[in-house]
């Protein structure tokens, strides 16, 4: 397997395929394709780096992330649906970690809790669980809170 620096020429591929990994994990975003290059191009041409990973002539997998001083942002790594299963994901990030990340930072990446998959794979590669974020989305706000029942004393 081979990798080269995503270009800006590169944004409709990633676009594409950061659709269907946003299917793929049952992400609630729905941005369209289109809304998700202009995304990717405003990424590319930031604070990001995207790295494709290519077996032959076919493109396999991409990694899309943030260096920070101290620590690497892993935003995406998706292997596409074809070709998952076959080690693709697990050698996409060694070379992310030997070739391309300097060794002494920190590596986050977020995973959706019910994507048991996704968090199965970044455990069996080392990752450690760190956080879990819980929310309460705006739709849930209408509920009318619990009343407390008061008892006066006789």
């Amino acid at each position: 397997m081979t990798f080269r620096w995503a270009t800006l020429n590169d944004c409709a591929l990633l676009a594409e395929l950061n659709h269907q990994l946003i299917r793929d994990e049952g992400h609630r975003n729905r941005m369209t394709v289109p809304e998700l290059e202009q995304r990717m191009r405003g990424w590319l041409l930031s604070e990001y780096a995207a790295v494709l990973f290519e077996d032959g002539k076919e493109m396999v997998a991409y990694a899309l992330y943030r260096e920070q001083p101290e620590a690497i942002y892993l935003r995406q790594l998706f292997v596409v649906r074809t070709r998952r299963r076959q080690g693709i994901g697990r050698l996409a990030f060694e070379i992310l970690r030997s070739k391309i990340w300097p060794a002494n930072k920190r590596l986050t990446v977020d995973v959706l809790v019910h994507n048991a998959g996704a968090v199965s794979f970044w455990r069996a590669v080392g990752c450690k669980d760190y956080s879990l974020t819980l929310e309460i989305l705006p739709e849930q706000n209408n509920l009318q809170p619990a009343q407390a029942t008061v008892k006066k004393g006789t």
